[in-house]
């Protein structure tokens, strides 16, 4: 029997990020997009950028600016199947996120960023 992804770890900036299931990870690179011309079907290439979005925590002593902090930098995401994608340009994306209480401090977060390595197994 194969083993197949269970766990996700994410290390944002050097420091990992604990992360709730259900985190998401889309590589970037070229797409094919239909395009319509009369009664044709044609494709053309598109990039489209890499995105990783997941769920973490509000811990006691924890600094949410440091989390927050905008600019780029690089995210690790490491399967427990063995795969290791680094992303040296990545960034948060999108609006400044809620945190939800009642629900542990939940935080989502997106990461954006071009086509990164992946390292050996």
């Amino acid at each position: 029997m194969a083993q197949v992804l269970g766990v996700v770890q994410l290390f944002w900036r050097g420091t990992e990020i604990p992360v709730e299931n259900g985190t998401t990870y889309r590589p970037a690179g070229m797409t094919q997009t239909p395009v319509n011309y009369g009664r044709r079907t044609g494709h053309a290439q598109q990039y489209m950028h890499g995105e990783c979005t997941a769920v973490t925590n509000l811990e006691a002593g924890q600094r949410l600016d440091e989390l927050l902090a905008r600019g780029e930098g690089e995210l690790q995401v490491i399967c427990d199947t063995g795969q290791t994608f680094t992303h040296t340009d990545a960034f948060l994306s999108g609006d400044i996120p809620n945190i939800t209480g009642g629900e542990g401090g939940k935080i989502s977060l997106t990461w954006s960023f071009s086509e990164g390595e992946e390292v050996a197994a």
